[in-house]
């Protein structure tokens, strides 16, 4: 119903935020990450929305990237986990480290968010480790909403490139890709590699 929201925040609560666009403030549930995102920088603000409608309740979840909208919707395609648990995770776990709990199939990880005991982390692996990768062809949205191609000419390059657009600095990448063994290994490889040391 709701692709995007564009107004000023009105205000920021510790899970959502209010949006007022021509006279109308709309209170929409969000993570942490958004809300940090979102301070100090309140005006004509960009919030892409999905409309939650259940038996009982009707409610508006948005965060300030697609990244973590999409990640929100993902998480919900796992049974048992509903827009509050999904929530619970994006503001336990930002969108990066949820991928790289699920590529490393890291139950304790996953199972510190609110409402996700081992038994649903295990689930959440089974049903979305297949579905959370990163594609050296793919476009991905940086912070600033620049599009990188990471098409790059090297390696080394494409990884930083990635990184760098998932919210790494250029030096807690290089830290991470001198620790790790860059021969032989395909650009796709060389990232979840460098993820796992970024995990440390």
């Amino acid at each position: 119903m709701f692709d995007y929201i564009k107004g000023d925040i009105v205000e920021i609560g510790s899970d959502y935020i209010v949006v007022e666009n021509n006279g109308i403030g709309y209170l929409i549930n969000t993570s942490k990450a958004s809300t940090l995102d979102i301070e100090g920088d309140l005006e004509s603000r960009t919030i892409f929305t999905c409309l939650s409608v259940r038996e009982d309740d009707m409610s508006l979840y948005g965060f300030t990237t697609k990244d973590e909208l999409e990640m929100f919707k993902l998480l919900q395609t796992v049974s048992k986990i509903g827009p509050r648990v999904a929530l619970g995770v994006l503001s336990t776990m930002n969108t990066l480290d949820i991928k790289i709990s699920l590529l490393n199939e890291d139950v304790h990880a996953l199972s510190k968010s609110p409402g996700v005991g081992k038994k649903t982390a295990e689930r959440m692996i089974l049903e979305l480790k297949d579905k959370v990768h990163i594609d050296k062809n793919t476009k991905v949205q940086s912070k600033i909403h620049t599009d990188f191609d990471l098409n790059a000419t090297s390696s080394k390059d494409e990884v930083t490139e990635a990184l760098l657009s998932l919210g790494y600095t250029q030096n807690e990448i290089f830290t991470a890709l001198n620790k790790t063994n860059n021969s032989d290994k395909s650009t796709e490889e060389l990232i979840k590699e460098t993820l796992k040391e970024l995990s440390k």
